[in-house]
């Protein structure tokens, strides 16, 4: 595995597997991931909380089963947020993509690896191109994995913000009309989600970051009011981890653009 970016304030979160434990209700309030019993796996995931992402990747790895998770969120946080190369990114979300079936076909009960699944393939489509991904079939399978997530885990925040962004994005390059007949995206659908995202989670920015994303594609210039609102309120938020701490920071370079 090639050497990883470095998160750029490593040393500023300092979580172990005592404290992860003792926040995970804060710490896992967006993917609703049930905690875990293995302290190799506790362990995994306060690497991740902490930015030591190709570290949590290797340990999740390393300890399996539940430790899937903690590779799939750290592998595709880091690959969103971190690698500057383009070829390097899509390959992690398709790793991690893989990964993330296998695991789904193995446990089709385990709502983490769907999301994951879902996550990383749509991740994966930003990056080589909403319509070019549409046209490979990609779509129907970043939404039939989300929908199984959240019919999984009805309180999967991420999960509805996700699905969310995947109507809004839908509509946005193919049209409401191809987009709801092709793809089953609808706008009234597509906002419904993210407010509900918002409701199970209100202190999540990139829940707030999402919706206002979704607003403007989906509403236009009638609702950029709003949705500056929106990323004032994520840019203001106080992260509690590594990951919370890129959120912010995204918001705050969107209020700059």
């Amino acid at each position: 595995m090639a050497k990883w970016t470095a998160f750029p304030h490593l040393g500023e979160y300092t979580f172990d597997a005592k404290s992860v434990k003792k926040h995970w209700a804060r710490l896992h309030t967006g993917d609703a991931e049930p905690l875990p019993a293995d302290t190799a796996v506790l362990e995994a995931w306060a690497l991740f909380h902490n930015g030591e992402f190709q570290k949590a990747a290797e340990a999740g790895l390393k300890a399996g089963g539940a430790g899937l998770s903690v590779a799939n969120k750290a592998t595709c946080i880091y690959a969103n947020y971190l690698e500057k190369k383009e070829k390097t990114k899509l390959d992690l979300f398709m790793e991690a993509a893989q990964r993330a079936e296998a695991a789904a076909a193995a446990d089709p009960k385990n709502a983490s690896a769907w999301y994951w699944q879902a996550y990383a393939l749509g991740r994966y489509s930003q990056g080589i191109s909403v319509a070019k991904a549409l046209a490979q079939g990609l779509g129907s399978k970043v939404k039939d994995a989300l929908e199984k997530a959240i019919k999984l885990e009805p309180r999967h925040a991420d999960a509805h913000i996700a699905l969310g962004a995947f109507h809004a994005e839908v509509i946005d390059k193919v049209g409401s009309l191809i987009g709801g007949m092709t793809y089953g995206a609808k706008k009234d659908t597509g906002l419904k989600l993210f407010q509900e995202a918002i409701k199970i989670h209100p202190g999540s920015a990139i829940a707030m970051i999402e919706y206002a994303n979704g607003l403007v594609m989906l509403e236009g210039d009638k609702r950029m009011k709003e949705a500056t609102k929106l990323y004032e309120q994520a840019a203001a938020t106080k992260p509690f981890d590594a990951m919370e701490r890129l959120d912010v920071e995204l918001a705050k370079v969107e209020l700059q653009d």
